[in-house]
C-alpha cells in the first residue's frame, strides 16, 4: 500500500497523513493516532527517501569505526551492541551508516557527515582519555550519545554506561571472601574509560580488605583469547602465582583457562575465575550452570537503549543529557571456589 492509497482509506489528504506519519506538531493527536493505526492495520511502510525530504532529515544514524586493531570493533562484543541498536533504527524507519576510516581521518569522518547532512546522529563507541569527539560534535551540533563515559570531558552530553568501577570492586570482595589474596586482573585497554574504571574498581577492594596491589599481578590488553592465554601464563610462571583472577571479557576468560590446562592445573579448584560477561548471542555462558562466575550486563540491550535515547532527542529536539548508569548482576558460576589453602585445610 503507498501514501495515496492509505491517504484514501481514511478520507484525509496526503499531506495530513504524510504530517501525522512524521510527526509534525500541527496534526492534532487524534488524527494521529488514527493515521497510525491504520498504518499498522494496513501494513503500510512509508518510502524512506520521501520522508526524508519531507522532513529534511536524514533518517540515518551514524557509527564511525576506525582501522585501528585496538578499537572495540575488532571485538565480537561490537556485532551485539550494533545488532541491538539496529533493531530499534529499523522500528523507527531508520537506518544505520557505518563508516570505516583510518584512525587519523576519524573526526574529518564526523564533519563530513555533518557537513553533507547524511546523517541525524551519532552513537560514540570506545571512549577513551583525551577524547576530542565530543567536543567536536557539540560544535558541529550533530546529536550524539556515548556508550561509555568520556573521562576528563565536563561539557553536557548523553551516555550510557554500566558501573564499571563497581562491577569488579564487588567481583574482586567476593574472591576475597572465598579467601583469595593473590588476585589477578587482566583488563582491556586502560585508555579506554571502562578498563580504567574496572581497575580502580579493582584496587579500591584490594585496599580496603588490606591486600597490597602487585603490579605483576596486572594486565592490560586487547580482549582477546590469545591476550588472556599470555597473560596469565606469564603470572603462572611466578614464584607466587595468583590463586584468582578477574577477566575483562568472556574472551580473555577462554585463552585464561587454556593456560591453566598447559600449566596442569584447573579452574575453580587451583584458579578461580571471574569475568565481566556482556550476555554475547552467540557465545553463552554455559548452559542452566554458567561455566564462568560472571558480573553480567547485556551490550545488546545497551545498544538498543543508546539507539532509544538518540532516536528521542533527534524527534523531540530536546538535547538535555540523558544519563544512565546500569549495575551488573554477580552471576555465580563453576569456575569459583574457596582459595586453594582453605581447601586444604577442609578436606
Amino acid at each position: 500500500m503507498n501514501l495515496r492509497e492509505l491517504s484514501e482509506k481514511l478520507g484525509l489528504s496526503q499531506t495530513t497523513v504524510s504530517r501525522a506519519l512524521n510527526g509534525f506538531p500541527e496534526v492534532s493527536e487524534r488524527t494521529r493516532k488514527r493515521v497510525l493505526e491504520a498504518a499498522e492495520r494496513y501494513n503500510y511502510r512509508p518510502n524512506t527517501r520521501a520522508q526524508s525530504l519531507a522532513t529534511g532529515r536524514a533518517r540515518a544514524i551514524g557509527h564511525v569505526i576506525t582501522l585501528d586493531t585496538s578499537h572495540e570493533m575488532m571485538n565480537p562484543i561490537f556485532g551485539d551492541f550494533i545488532a541491538g541498536a539496529g533493531s530499534v533504527y529499523a522500528g523507527a524507519g531508520y537506518e544505520m551508516i557505518l563508516s570505516v576510516v583510518r584512525a587519523e581521518e576519524e573526526l574529518d569522518a564526523y564533519q563530513d557527515m555533518a557537513s553533507r547532512r547524511s546523517v541525524d546522529g551519532i552513537i560514540v563507541h570506545g571512549p577513551r582519555v583525551g577524547d576530542p569527539r565530543p567536543e567536536l560534535l557539540d560544535r558541529i551540533r550533530l546529536p550524539f550519545v556515548v556508550h561509555g563515559r568520556v573521562p576528563g570531558y565536563d561539557g553536557p552530553y548523553s551516555w550510557l554506561d554500566i558501573n564499571n568501577r563497581r562491577a569488579f570492586r564487588r567481583g574482586t570482595e567476593f574472591l576475597i571472601e572465598l579467601g583469595h589474596r593473590r588476585i589477578a586482573l587482566l583488563n582491556g585497554l586502560e585508555n579506554l574509560d571502562f578498563a580504567l574504571r574496572r581497575r580502580a574498581g579493582y584496587e579500591s577492594a584490594l585496599d580496603a580488605a588490606g591486600i597490597p596491589v602487585d603490579t605483576g599481578l596486572l594486565g592490560s590488553g586487547e580482549m582477546t583469547e590469545t591476550h588472556g592465554y599470555l597473560g596469565l601464563r606469564r603470572m603462572l610462571d611466578r614464584p607466587d602465582p595468583p590463586t584468582a583472577v578477574l577477566c575483562a571479557s568472556m574472551l580473555q576468560a577462554i585463552g585464561a583457562r587454556r593456560a591453566l590446562d598447559d600449566a596442569g592445573l584447573r579452574m575453580g579448584r587451583d584458579v578461580s575465575i571471574v569475568i565481566h560477561d556482556d550476555m554475547l548471542s552467540y557465545l553463552r555462558n554455559g548452559d542452566a550452570l554458567p561455566l564462568f562466575t560472571a558480573l553480567r550486563s547485556s551490550v545488546r540491550k545497551a545498544g538498543e537503549r543508546c539507539a532509544e535515547i538518540l532516536l528521542e532527542k533527534i524527534a523531540t529536539g530536546d538535547q538535555t543529557p540523558t544519563r544512565e548508569l546500569w549495575e551488573s548482576e554477580l552471576m555465580l558460576g563453576r569456575s569459583t571456589a574457596r582459595a586453594p589453602h582453605l581447601l586444604d585445610t577442609e578436606r
